[in-house]
Protein backbone atom coordinates (compact mmCIF):
# COMPACT_ATOMS: atom_id res chain seq x y z
CA UNK A 1 0.00 0.00 0.00
CA UNK A 2 1.33 3.23 -1.24
CA UNK A 3 0.44 6.74 0.08
CA UNK A 4 0.23 9.44 -2.52
CA UNK A 5 3.00 11.62 -2.93
CA UNK A 6 1.97 14.48 -0.92
CA UNK A 7 3.70 14.89 2.15
CA UNK A 8 0.75 15.95 4.32
CA UNK A 9 -0.93 13.70 5.98
CA UNK A 10 -3.41 13.22 9.32
CA UNK A 11 -3.08 11.01 12.63
CA UNK A 12 -6.18 9.72 13.68
CA UNK A 13 -5.05 8.51 17.46
CA UNK A 14 -7.76 6.57 19.29
CA UNK A 15 -7.60 6.43 23.24
CA UNK A 16 -9.42 3.41 24.82
CA UNK A 17 -9.33 1.42 27.58
CA UNK A 18 -7.61 -2.36 27.31
CA UNK A 19 -10.93 -3.61 28.66
CA UNK A 20 -13.07 -2.38 25.84
CA UNK A 21 -15.03 -5.07 23.71
CA UNK A 22 -16.48 -4.92 20.32
CA UNK A 23 -18.17 -8.30 19.26
CA UNK A 24 -16.17 -10.80 21.95
CA UNK A 25 -12.80 -9.12 21.20
CA UNK A 26 -10.81 -6.61 22.17
CA UNK A 27 -12.22 -2.77 20.62
CA UNK A 28 -8.53 -1.88 19.82
CA UNK A 29 -8.14 -5.40 17.81
CA UNK A 30 -11.35 -4.56 16.53
CA UNK A 31 -10.84 -1.18 15.16
CA UNK A 32 -7.21 -2.45 13.27
CA UNK A 33 -8.86 -4.94 11.25
CA UNK A 34 -11.43 -2.26 10.35
CA UNK A 35 -8.77 0.15 9.32
CA UNK A 36 -6.51 -2.65 7.32
CA UNK A 37 -10.34 -3.36 5.81
CA UNK A 38 -10.82 0.45 5.05
CA UNK A 39 -7.64 -0.13 2.91
CA UNK A 40 -5.89 2.80 5.54
CA UNK A 41 -2.32 2.62 5.50
CA UNK A 42 -1.54 1.36 8.70
CA UNK A 43 -2.07 1.34 12.46
CA UNK A 44 -0.18 0.77 15.59
CA UNK A 45 -1.84 0.01 19.01
CA UNK A 46 -0.11 0.52 22.26
CA UNK A 47 -0.66 -0.09 26.41
CA UNK A 48 0.04 3.08 28.15
CA UNK A 49 1.21 2.81 31.82
CA UNK A 50 -0.79 5.44 33.23
CA UNK A 51 -3.38 7.23 32.93
CA UNK A 52 -6.94 8.79 34.09
CA UNK A 53 -9.66 10.12 31.44
CA UNK A 54 -13.27 11.60 31.66
CA UNK A 55 -14.24 9.51 34.86
CA UNK A 56 -11.26 10.60 36.46
CA UNK A 57 -10.18 6.96 37.84
CA UNK A 58 -6.63 6.38 37.58
CA UNK A 59 -5.34 3.18 35.64
CA UNK A 60 -2.11 2.00 36.29
CA UNK A 61 0.31 -0.69 36.34
CA UNK A 62 1.75 -0.61 39.68
CA UNK A 63 1.65 -3.65 41.21
CA UNK A 64 -0.23 -2.42 44.09
CA UNK A 65 -2.92 -1.66 42.09
CA UNK A 66 -2.65 -2.91 39.14
CA UNK A 67 -5.79 -2.27 36.84
CA UNK A 68 -7.20 -4.36 34.16
CA UNK A 69 -8.37 -1.56 32.03
CA UNK A 70 -4.95 0.12 30.51
CA UNK A 71 -4.91 2.39 28.62
CA UNK A 72 -4.42 1.57 24.95
CA UNK A 73 -3.60 3.81 21.67
CA UNK A 74 -4.33 3.05 18.30
CA UNK A 75 -2.83 5.46 15.96
CA UNK A 76 -3.64 5.61 12.20
CA UNK A 77 -1.96 7.64 9.17
CA UNK A 78 -3.14 8.19 6.14
CA UNK A 79 -4.77 11.15 3.45
CA UNK A 80 -7.56 12.90 4.97
CA UNK A 81 -9.77 11.73 1.93
CA UNK A 82 -9.40 8.11 3.72
CA UNK A 83 -9.65 9.43 7.47
CA UNK A 84 -12.48 11.34 7.84
CA UNK A 85 -14.82 8.08 5.90
CA UNK A 86 -13.42 5.74 8.52
CA UNK A 87 -14.93 8.32 11.53
CA UNK A 88 -18.02 7.43 10.34
CA UNK A 89 -16.99 3.91 11.31
CA UNK A 90 -15.21 4.54 14.31
CA UNK A 91 -18.16 6.38 15.74
CA UNK A 92 -20.74 2.89 14.63
CA UNK A 93 -17.76 0.88 16.73
CA UNK A 94 -18.43 3.19 19.76
CA UNK A 95 -22.08 3.30 19.72
CA UNK A 96 -22.19 -0.01 19.63
CA UNK A 97 -20.15 -1.34 22.67
CA UNK A 98 -21.34 1.77 24.78
CA UNK A 99 -16.97 2.61 24.92
CA UNK A 100 -15.68 5.25 26.36
CA UNK A 101 -12.33 7.36 25.21
CA UNK A 102 -11.20 10.27 22.76
CA UNK A 103 -10.28 10.42 19.51
CA UNK A 104 -8.14 12.77 17.94
CA UNK A 105 -6.95 14.56 14.49
CA UNK A 106 -3.82 15.90 13.78
CA UNK A 107 -2.07 17.06 10.50
CA UNK A 108 1.36 15.74 10.25
CA UNK A 109 3.91 15.28 7.53
CA UNK A 110 5.08 11.80 6.38
CA UNK A 111 9.02 11.70 5.75
CA UNK A 112 9.54 8.14 4.93
CA UNK A 113 6.97 5.48 4.56
CA UNK A 114 7.68 2.26 2.45
CA UNK A 115 7.85 -1.64 2.81
CA UNK A 116 11.04 -3.04 4.69
CA UNK A 117 13.05 -4.69 2.08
Amino acid sequence: MIMKQEKEKKLLRIFIGEAEKYKSRPLYEAIVYAAKKAGLAGATVSRGLMSFGANSRIHTMKILSLSHDLPMIIEIVDETEKISPFLEVLDKMFEKCGAGGMITMEKIEVIRYREKH
